[in-house]
Order: structure tokens, then sequence, then C-alpha cells
């Protein structure tokens, strides 16, 4: 058993440039035979020489010989990493975290709402789903980014699009004069979707003031509060709830999260500068 303190050498297999600011990398998870985790969870990386930072895991959880990451360069950490290369070793701690409710979600409809970012940790959910198609509903997918530019895995997006069992759509906030898709916010995609709110759960990861509305859209769809659940991921810091950096009143967004249905968060989001 590894210690959850100390990161462990993984060598870079593969890099992809997602966006102008994002990217994928793949790791080589096969001298440990394997990393395993569930669709959700996040690891804590480690850019020598620079630091730690927690990223989920973007991967397919049915390829354990391979851990996938996206990450958006925004500071110095995510900016070394993106200044690494195939061959290059990095540190990772993990994984962590709470998971989506997948096996919950079972022989029930499936709403995925993502935005920006977001859709890289629902995307292992969506490898878990597609693998076992005939166990769940309805699958529908919303996702939402700021321009045409900034969506993410768009080869994959169109396959998804193109079967006949998954109802997905995609909008954009500014559209650009070769874009023929949908504006405007993903909350408004909600109510294309057919499907039984009732019979429904629902997984939403991106800005939290996307989240906050998409969930009050889909309770007035009629879904229930405790069938919709959010991932928190601010300000985690060490992915073991030890140095109190992630706390979110009384849980440890780290430890506790950062997948949390919205009756446990519905009261703290509405609790300004918590």
């Amino acid at each position: 058993m590894t210690d959850a303190l100390f990161p462990e050498p993984m060598a870079i297999l593969r890099i992809r440039n997602e966006t102008a600011d994002t990217f994928s990398f793949d790791l080589d998870a096969r001298p440990r035979g394997g990393f395993r985790f569930a669709p959700g969870q996040f690891n804590m990386l480690y850019a020598f020489g620079f630091g730690e930072v927690p990223i989920s895991i973007s991967g397919d959880p049915l390829r354990p010989g391979v851990l996938t990451h996206t990450v958006r360069a925004v500071g110095p950490v995510t900016r070394a990493l993106q200044g690494l290369k195939k061959g290059d070793v990095i540190g990772v701690r993990g994984p962590f975290g709470t998971p989506w409710p997948v096996d919950e979600a079972q022989g029930k409809d499936v709403l995925l709402v993502a935005g920006g970012i977001g859709l890289a940790p629902l995307r292992p959910t969506i490898y878990s789903v597609l693998s076992r198609r005939k166990v769940f509903g309805r699958v529908c997918i919303a996702y939402g980014a700021r321009t045409p530019g900034d969506l993410l895995y768009t080869k994959e997006i169109a396959r998804w699009r193109g079967r006949m069992d998954v109802q997905l759509e995609v909008t954009v906030d500014r559209g650009d004069p070769e874009w023929r898709g949908q504006t405007g916010v993903v909350t408004k995609l909600l109510r294309h979707f057919d499907f039984t709110p009732h019979d429904s759960v629902a997984m939403l990861c991106g800005p939290e003031v996307m989240m906050r509305f998409a969930s009050r859209e889909l309770e007035g769809l009629g879904m229930p509060a405790p069938r919709i659940y959010l991932s928190m991921e601010r300000n985690m810091k060490c992915g073991v709830g030890s140095c109190g950096h992630c706390q979110l009143g009384p849980t440890f967004i780290c430890k506790d999260g950062p997948v949390y249905p919205l009756t446990q968060l519905v009261r703290l989001m509405s609790v300004r500068e918590l």
C-alpha cells in the first residue's frame, strides 16, 4: 500500500492539446499493475521543483494501464506540467475523493451537465455508462463553453452525438463566424431533453454559478434534489483533509467531496463568501 502523502513517479506516454490553454496527458500506469479509480475521483499531480495541484482523472476507468488527466494551464504548477514532454516523469498521489453515483444511476435516466473544463471529471462517467449502456435508461449530455475554441474533446463529442442511444446538446456563450450550433447558457439545454425527471440521476460539474442555476432548473422540471449531484473542486491542497485549505462549512472538499448530493450543498451554496 502506497503512502497517501508520498508522490509516486509516473512517466508521460502521450500529450494532446485540447484548446489554446488546456491539454491532456496519458501516464503509463502499466509498471505498477494499472491505476484503478472511480469516475469523479482526482489525483494530486506533482511537477518536480514547482509543487502539486489537484486534477480530476479524465480517462477511461476500464483502461487501468493508462492514467489520463486534462489540465488547464493557469498557474506555475500547471504551466510547468504543460512544458513537459513524452517520457518525462511527474509525481502522482491518489486517487482521492468521492465518486459520481454511477451504480445508483443504473435503471434510471442519466443526465450529465458540464460547463467548460467541467467535462473532464464527467468523461470517465460517460465511458462507464456507455460501456454498460443497456443497464441505464436514457442518457442525456449537456455541455457548454465560452467559445467554440474552448470546447474539449470535440472528436469524442461528435462520436457520442452520432450514437442513437445518446442525446447530446452543445452550446457556447459566444459563437464565431463558423459556429453553426447553439448559443446561450447550458441551463437552457435541459428542457430539450427527453427524460423522466422523477426517475433520473443528474451529475453536474462546472462553474458554481452554472451548477446553481442548472440545479434550480432541474428541480423546476421535477427532479428530486437527492438525485442531483455536484462536483466542487475549489481550494483543494493536500488531498486527505489534513491542511484544512478546502474546508466548506463542516466538510473538507478533498476528503468528503468533491462529489456531493445537492441536498448537502444547498444551504452552504447560499452562504456568501463561504
